[in-house]
């Protein structure tokens, strides 16, 4: 999108209002922080209404200006420290006219909100009123013509805060993403007391409307059964539950028996399903010994985790973008998100679309419902129930040749190329370094291809363990994988599997001998670079060998996100929320002195995408990254930049100043040396510390947005290789997708292909730097540079925040 030139001196100085309204969600502090910063980077002055709405109409001292300083901090904590409360008030003209009266008195003429449905729909109505309650009050007298001139307009913009996520045309809300990873930490604690005992646990989650808090947290904790108040269980569910229940514990060997319900969730009359109702049907009809956990508030609380800290951001930077471009004509615009990119959508459209998915609830009318709500929801839905319940009679798919088994190894033998049935025998092999959410997404591969009928093939220890195993050998490393087995993976970091960095291209021929011999109709791959490598060299090879004819499909995991085709990559997301626990606590240890620099190394390779995304979630200073390089004028502006920050904090703060330094940003620059420099440098007046979490990125358990995503893109996977069943190898390997990788490019999913002149190989691979040639996230740096006031630090043009990319 071409840049929006607007003049960078407005007649007069904008004032920004923000408020946080409804109830609280973990992030907002961070869209109060941006907004905050923004408008001052901006040239503008910015204002919070304490108290929200109701502090909109008192005024005096509930409207404040707040400074730079103000909101240092403010990233890691929960809640709103601005506060928020209900506002009787507010609903009425009167009241409302009381609002008016003091923005004008306080000389504000634009009010970003952070709230949900009601909270928005306030603000709008406060919009279309603005021209009537000025002209009330200067025939009232309460305010003269003069004062209201320069104020006749009004620009309102919205942000999303809510952790249920019931917004619709935005795929997350502020707050949501952290309060599922308070329930999914609960229910993963309870798994071990439910696998000791052998018991069941009915969770009830929030969500008085919106399921998307019980669904999401159902797929990430393996639930057996689910309730959303969009989608009732039909007629005689409780037979179906007890009875998919009594199967995954008796026939599958399952101890532990978890049930997510919503706090909204009825049956199809509307009548409420409590969770003491789930209970006692699970000890009276099963026998089954049976707990109630009502999580409650426990999910509003905490500090927000890294998507919801850098969602925040950069929505705040977008609402103070969003008013300074407004006209008197524009709709109230509100921020949303659709996958990777940062939209702006009609407040009121958005708002009238979620009413009317709980209108269609109450009129009985749930699949329409459930059609309302996004693609994505529908499609985290039926991904769910095809892997919780892995036996569907219409899912299955009909038999045909798959040629005659060998009792030698438990491979098949005399296939012919016209042999291949719609039943496939899929590979699961994984490559390069652990990420979180590999686990889940061959989990999520194996209840699929059991669903389908599908053969699910797990290839462990990488392309070394797939050749160094043959049927010679007493435990072969191609084994099928039982449904159990993959269940257990559902919260698990790392690789069951294992995975190792070795690419076929060590012993091609052996490895195209493997496929051969285990009769691999299709290879799916989950890693990073490597994976994205391998995948490459199989294909090049394919002419020499036509056993690796077959579909190759990439899913990317890895923190470093750095493969080519997506701009999300599972395990980035896990590694962030490591990140910034690992810094949460290390500048929390700067309380004592109160004057303190640590200079923290990223992993990421020559990628700086996780330094930077890091950098927005914690407040860094700086961000030294592979793509901009460490030079020594650099560091001098950055340490005369630290010595002005401590000069003007005067010790009045206690929380030290992060640096981030990507672990191949710079070879001479070193994060120790970085850390003697700014000491050295600070001659007594401020200490700097150096600090490795080193492989603590990479481990424990994935994030619950890991777990979900891997989940669905895995299904993605498997369906887009069932288009490949029947067909000749020689037909696949002609199609360009048929060695692609999946991928989130901008606000799409979609497979790109691996060779091919305009495929990822040739067109968007910088190989030398395994990294992608454009990396979508450079532009944060800009971001993270304006809200720690790091003015120009490469030297170049600085950036302006009238720009519209």
């Amino acid at each position: 999108m071409e840049s929006v030139k607007i003049p960078t001196q407005p007649a007069k100085r904008r004032r920004i209002g923000v408020l946080t309204s409804g109830g609280d969600a973990p992030g907002m502090n961070g869209a109060v922080r941006a907004v905050v910063r923004m408008a001052i980077h901006c040239d503008c002055e910015a204002y919070a209404i304490f108290e929200g709405y109701e502090g909109l109409v008192h005024g005096g001292n509930m409207i404040r200006q707040l400074h730079w300083e103000d909101v240092r901090g403010w990233l890691s904590r929960g809640g709103t420290l601005i506060g928020s409360a209900r506002s009787m008030g507010f609903r009425e003209r009167a009241g409302r006219m009381k609002a008016a009266k003091n923005m004008v008195l306080r000389g504000i003429d634009a009010l970003v909100v952070c709230g949900g449905d009601g909270s928005l729909t306030g603000a709008d109505v406060f919009r279309a009123e603005w021209p009537g309650l000025l002209s009330d009050l200067i025939a009232a007298g309460d305010l003269s013509a003069e004062q209201v001139e320069p104020y006749k307009v009004l620009n309102i913009v919205g942000l999303v805060g809510s952790i249920d996520n019931d917004m619709s045309g935005t795929d997350a809300t502020i707050g949501c993403y952290s309060s599922l990873t308070r329930i999914c930490d609960a229910v993963d604690d309870v798994f071990d007391t439910a696998f000791s005992h052998q018991r069941g646990f009915v969770i009830e989650v929030m969500g008085r409307h919106c399921g998307w808090l019980a669904l999401m947290s159902a797929i990430s904790t393996g639930a057996d059964w689910l309730f959303l108040p969009e989608m009732p269980p039909k007629d005689g569910w409780e037979d179906d539950m007890c009875s998919v229940i009594t199967k995954n514990r008796t026939e599958r060997g399952k101890r532990r028996t978890i049930v997510i319900v919503a706090e909204g969730a009825q049956d199809r009359q509307l009548n409420k399903v409590s969770s003491s109702k789930i209970k006692d049907i699970l000890t009276d009809r099963l026998g089954l010994d049976t707990r109630v956990t009502i999580l409650g508030h426990t999910q509003r609380g905490g500090a927000a985790c890294a998507y919801d800290r850098w969602l925040s951001t950069l929505q705040g930077v977008e609402a103070v973008r969003a008013v300074l471009e407004m006209s008197p004509q524009s709709p109230s615009p509100v921020i949303t998100i659709r996958e990777n990119k940062i939209m702006r959508t009609p407040l009121m459209e958005a708002v009238q679309a979620t009413k009317d998915v709980t209108a269609r609830i109450e009129n009985k009318e749930f699949e329409k419902a459930m059609e309302m709500r996004d693609a994505e929801f529908k499609e985290y839905y039926h991904a769910y129930l095809n892997t919780a319940t892995p036996e569907h009679p219409k899912m299955i798919l009909p038999e045909g040749k798959v040629g005659l088994k060998s009792p030698a190894h438990g491979g098949f033998t005399g296939l012919r190329d016209t042999d291949y049935a719609q039943r496939m025998r899929i590979a699961i092999i994984h490559v390069g370094a652990p990420a979180g959410g590999m686990n889940q997404a061959t989990r999520a591969a194996v209840a699929y291809c059991l669903t389908r009928g599908h053969t699910p093939l797990a290839i462990h220890n990488g392309f070394p363990g797939l050749c160094r195993h043959h049927d010679d050998k007493p435990i072969s490393s191609v084994r099928e994988v039982s449904w159990l087995e993959a269940d257990s993976w559902v919260n698990e970091g790392g690789s069951d599997i294992g995975t190792n960095r070795s690419l076929p291209s060590a012993d091609m021929e052996n490895t195209a001998k493997c496929f051969e011999l285990y009769k691999f109709d299709a290879l799916f791959v989950v890693g990073g670079f490597e994976a994205f490598t391998a995948v490459s060299e199989l294909r090049q090879a394919r002419e020499k060998y036509n056993a690796f004819k077959i579909p190759l499909i990439v899913l990317p995991a890895t923190i470093s996100n750095n493969v080519p085709g997506t701009e999300y990559s599972l395990g980035s997301d896990t590694c962030l929320n490591t990140l910034i626990v690992f810094c949460d606590a290390i500048r929390q240890s700067a309380s004592s002195s109160r004057r303190r620099v640590f200079v923290i190394e990223t992993q990421g390779g020559k990628s700086g995408y996780i330094a930077t995304t890091a950098g927005l979630a914690v407040g860094a200073v700086a961000v030294y990254i592979p793509e901009q390089g460490v030079d020594i004028k650099m560091l001098s502006r950055d340490i005369d930049f630290l010595r002005d920050n401590f000069i003007r904090d005067k010790g009045a703060n206690r929380a030290g100043k992060i640096i981030l330094r990507n672990e191949c940003a710079s070879g001479t620059y070193t994060t120790q040396v970085i850390a003697d420099m700014i000491k050295e440098e600070a001659k007594g007046r401020f200490e700097s510390r150096a600090a490795v979490p080193g492989h603590f990125q990479q481990g424990g358990k994935p994030s619950p947005m890991d777990r979900v995503r891997a989940l669905r893109m895995a299904i993605r996977c498997m369906q887009h290789i069932e288009g490949y069943a029947g067909q000749s190898r020689d037909a696949i390997a002609a199609d360009p997708l048929s060695s692609a990788v999946i991928g989130v490019k901008g606000s799409q999913v979609l497979f790109s292909p691996m060779g091919g002149k305009s495929g990822l190989e040739a067109t968007e691979t910088d190989w030398t730097r395994r990294r992608p040639k454009s990396e979508f996230w450079l532009e944060l740096q800009d971001v993270v540079n304006v809200l720690s006031g790091r003015s120009n630090p490469t030297g170049n043009e600085g950036w302006s925040c009238y720009e519209s990319t």
